[in-house]
């Protein structure tokens, strides 16, 4: 290979890399914090165990690869009109270890899950995939990888760990079905589910009943 030819495969790599360092940092938590507001008092009788067996069941019902799961989307529709804010968290390859650009996105959606507005709610954080790779090790790897983001969001972020509730969906939503193995399909849902604690005359957090 000539070495133009290799100046120019690294360039090319540098720039796709220094884009994806921007994008991380143009992420706040004022926007994330506002994205996941508005919702009501009330909480959603779905949990997040409840989740991931519709996600295992969706494989079992309808086996195969990308396009089964592509024409078979999971749908939970007391989700969709709650609260929202989709993130870009990068992981090593085939890891649930966090890579250290993405450790300033997970600072921001700490962040904002401090802010005084959210401290009494509930989150699914739910990891997503793409199509590459068998539908199983997917759905086993999202978990895993929700899983570490709630974990970092705990420990060192001290967010309170009884808010976060960890779903894998693997490639069972995909964002992109037409394009399964895109890297748009790979992303991580933060959803308000509703109040979770209230606040006595103590100023004391409590389960709400």
């Amino acid at each position: 290979m000539k070495a133009q030819q290799i100046f120019l495969l690294c360039a090319a790599a540098l720039v796709i890399a220094l884009s994806a360092a921007v994008a991380q940092r143009r992420l706040n938590s004022a926007d994330i914090a506002k994205g996941l507001q508005g919702v009501s008092g009330g909480r959603i009788a779905l949990t997040a165990a409840a989740m991931r067996q519709a996600a295992l069941d969706n494989i079992r019902n309808y086996p195969g690869q990308a396009a089964a799961a592509a024409a078979h989307p999971l749908s939970f529709p007391e989700l969709e009109k709650l609260a929202q804010f989709t993130v870009e968290v990068n992981f090593d390859f085939n890891s649930a270890a966090i890579r250290p650009e993405s450790y300033r996105t997970i600072g921001a959606i700490a962040d904002a899950l401090h802010n005084p507005i959210l401290l009494s709610y509930g989150f699914l954080v739910i990891g997503h995939t793409d199509a590459v790779g068998s539908r199983e090790y997917n759905l086993k790897l999202s978990q895993r990888r929700a899983e570490a983001i709630r974990d970092a969001l705990i420990d060192p972020f001290g967010v309170n760990s009884g808010v976060l509730d960890a779903v894998g969906l693997g490639e069972e939503q995909l964002q992109d079905p037409r394009h399964p193995d895109a890297a748009v399909n790979r992303r991580v849902q933060l959803i308000n589910i509703g109040r979770k604690y209230c606040f006595g005359p103590s100023g004391a957090p409590a389960p709400c009943p």
